[in-house]
């Protein structure tokens, strides 16, 4: 089921110079997984390796105009999930669904949106990982890709419960164990 092999993800992990650091005991059947630094394409290469190694068969949600053409079995392959960005509003009811109807459901998203570039101002994170995680009773596991350091992985895990703390928890560990600035949104009611 899934696209690569496990000995060729290590290589991959290898031949780039990267490695990687997985806090025990944090996945579970089902989870919503978060990921920082979404900077480039090798982002997306190194978390596909990462879930080979692990063994982890995942789902994202891609926009849904990359699904047509030659792209689609590649994207269906690799657990890709097509979104309408225009009607958001569903999203976290029709992920809840999936989690409801499988023993076991990972959902990757990157809260960033789309890449960041060298240099550019970050922008707040989008929450819909938060919502879904929530009415979904499942935990958010916080991964991280580190370009400067070449480290990834997963660094821990909470239970969605108030939006605005677990934010501001979210961000303080990525600062706190990697180094990363995460940009949240300024609070909500």
């Amino acid at each position: 089921m899934f696209i690569m092999k496990k000995q060729l993800a290590k290589s991959i992990f290898k031949l780039s110079g990267w490695s990687y650091h997985i806090e025990p005991n944090i996945l579970e059947n089902k989870q919503v997984l978060i990921g920082f630094e979404h900077t480039s394409n090798m982002d997306a290469v190194l978390s596909l390796a990462l879930f080979e190694i692990l063994d982890i068969k995942i789902h994202t949600l891609i926009k849904k105009e990359l699904f047509k053409g030659p792209l689609k079995p590649l994207l269906e392959k690799i657990g890709g999930i097509p979104v309408d960005r225009k009607a958001s509003k569903d999203i976290v009811s029709q992920m809840v669904e999936l989690f409801e109807t499988h023993e076991s459901f990972n959902l990757v998203i990157a809260p960033e949106g789309t890449r960041a570039k060298n240099g550019e101002a970050r922008k707040p994170i989008r929450t819909g990982f938060w919502h879904i995680a929530k009415a979904a009773n499942v935990p958010i596991v916080m991964m991280y890709a580190n370009a400067k350091t070449k480290q990834g992985g997963i660094l821990g895990k909470i239970y969605p419960s108030d939006l605005n703390q677990d934010l501001q928890t979210i961000q303080r560990l990525y600062k706190e164990k990697v180094g990363l600035d995460v940009c949240i949104p300024e609070s909500k009611q």
